[in-house]
């Protein structure tokens, strides 16, 4: 259960940060920008731990910044699919 409200709280701040960087106004709901956003978050992750910089001392700023490209692209892929600009 922990596990699932990291996720939603991960997914939340990850599309959020990703949606403030992506240039032009996104028409899609905050439910939609939590789930891109943990899309985002599980394909950085997996990114982070194929070239193993997944674990580091500190904050992992190389698994966020990994994490919000994924999920940049992931809202992208979204707009492209829905026809929303």
């Amino acid at each position: 259960m922990l596990g699932l409200i990291g996720m939603i709280i991960a997914g939340a701040i990850i599309g959020a940060l990703a949606r403030l960087i992506m240039r032009g106004h996104q028409n899609i709901s905050a439910l939609w920008t939590v789930i891109l956003g943990a899309v985002g978050a599980f394909v950085g992750g997996g990114i982070a731990s194929f070239f193993g910089v997944a674990d580091t001392a500190g904050i992992d700023w190389i698994r966020w910044i990994l994490s919000i490209i994924a999920a940049i692209v992931a809202i992208s892929i979204y707009l492209s699919v829905t026809k929303k600009n």
